[in-house]
């Protein structure tokens, strides 16, 4: 999958709602990623990695 063109440089994407983080490079099924933008409910890490991810209070879940 192409990563999403507000996300182009990030490889971890958080899902406000469900505080769910996805691998952008590892993800199956786009429509997840899909539903999360159509929401405006995406969030990117700084540090873009999955520890700064979990230390806001994300888990990791594969798309």
């Amino acid at each position: 999958m192409e990563r999403p063109t507000n996300f182009h440089e990030n490889r971890w994407l958080g899902d406000k709602r469900t505080q769910l983080v996805y691998d952008l490079d590892a993800v199956e099924d786009a429509s997840v990623i899909d539903d999360v933008l159509a929401a405006d409910a995406g969030i990117c890490f700084g540090p873009d990695t999955l520890a700064e991810a979990r230390n806001r209070g994300y888990r990791a879940r594969s798309a």
